[in-house]
């Protein structure tokens, strides 16, 4: 076994809802800890799901997935040849890792970050080079460029960024790229940008076909609700798309999931629906924080990252009162995936009347 495993500190996914129920005791948990969508999925998904012909079964999936491919590519607006699909965002991030990372080489991250970006990188026996965010958690892309080395072989850009929610200008990006070398990939995560203000203005959907080492990644898991069917993409210059092909598994992405995608890009009215809902609550806790004088990163993401100085005991007594906040990200800190309306209005009741508790104790 490789030491750089043997060492390995495993990502902890989120437990199941009916276990926190019955371990906290609770007649309903609202998970706000994992970014899902409070929304659920287009029902066009579950119809196109129930219409399946489950008699194909015993059959491989289609691995060029080209329905999927060439509905994506026209939403993009990119070559089908590009495209790359993968069992969630996290299959793309093995994939990736595992093609551009050897023994020696270096990660520049901006930190913090998503971390399965640095456990593939570890799996991979490449060092992480993590340079700290701004005062307001945006990007520091000087002292990113200036982290950038002979040996440094990927650079991740999480954009927004997870876990802080800040995003980065196209203008910033770019710029950015123009200083790294042509050997070094930047790979631009995206699973957020659909919740984004302007997102048509701050995607660098297209920048793989100015930019041979450029990657633009995306998923289904989020504003599309698909989370449980693990579907995601990234977009490829030419010259790395076949090759990711070929380091891709033959039928990794099976026919249900297909279908489902293949509805969910079909129902834009949905995401829509999504987004227009997450701005909403997004602007009322952001207000709520600025009048509580509670400290947060400015979000364009469906979560929002705060600070607390007693942090971990305030998402407990959440916990008790039915709803998980995302702890141990940054010590002080928390991360709040967006609720529905009346699962915001019911926890800042609460967040309020915590705090008239704790001041007046």
């Amino acid at each position: 076994m490789k030491e750089s495993v043997r060492k390995l500190q495993p990502y902890v996914p989120e437990q199941p809802v009916a276990a926190l129920k019955k371990a906290f005791g609770l007649s309903r948990l609202v998970r706000l800890s994992a970014n899902e969508n409070p929304y659920g999925t287009s029902s066009t998904v579950a119809t196109a799901v129930k219409n399946w012909d489950f008699s194909e079964s015993n059959r491989y999936p289609d691995a060029d997935a080209m329905a999927l491919r060439l509905a994506v590519a026209k939403q993009q607006g990119v070559d089908p040849a590009q495209l790359v699909f993968s069992v969630g965002l996290d299959e793309m991030i093995v994939m990736v890792s595992r093609t551009f990372l050897g023994a020696g080489d270096q990660v520049v991250v901006s930190a913090p970050t998503f971390s399965e970006y640095a456990l593939h990188a570890e799996i991979a026996d490449a060092t992480l080079i993590s340079v700290p965010t701004l005062a307001d958690d945006h990007i520091d892309f000087e002292a990113l460029a200036q982290a950038i080395n002979p040996a440094v072989k990927m650079v991740w850009l999480c954009n927004p960024n997870n876990p802080t929610g800040t995003s980065e200008s196209l203008a910033a990006i770019e710029a950015f790229i123009q200083q790294v070398p042509t050997e070094t990939m930047v790979l631009i995560d995206e699973a957020y940008i659909d919740f984004a203000a302007d997102a048509a203005a701050l995607t660098a959907m297209q920048l793989p076909s100015k930019y041979e080492n450029v990657v633009v990644m995306r998923t289904f898991s989020k504003a599309y609700g698909l989370a449980n069917f693990r579907i995601g993409y990234a977009v490829f210059s030419k010259a790395y798309a076949p090759t990711m092909q070929a380091v891709r598994l033959p039928y990794n992405v099976n026919s249900v999931t297909q279908v489902a995608a293949l509805a969910a890009v079909q129902d834009q009215g949905f995401v829509q629906a999504t987004v227009a809902k997450n701005a909403a609550e997004r602007q009322a806790w952001q207000d709520f924080f600025t009048q509580q004088g509670i400290k947060y990163d400015q979000s364009d993401a469906n979560f929002i990252f705060f600070a607390y100085p007693a942090a971990e005991k305030l998402a407990d007594y959440l916990l008790h009162q039915g709803y998980r906040l995302r702890t141990g990200l940054r010590p002080g800190w928390l991360r709040m995936t967006f609720g529905t309306a009346a699962d915001g209005l019911a926890l800042r009741k609460l967040i309020a009347a915590y705090l008239l508790d704790t001041t007046q104790a």
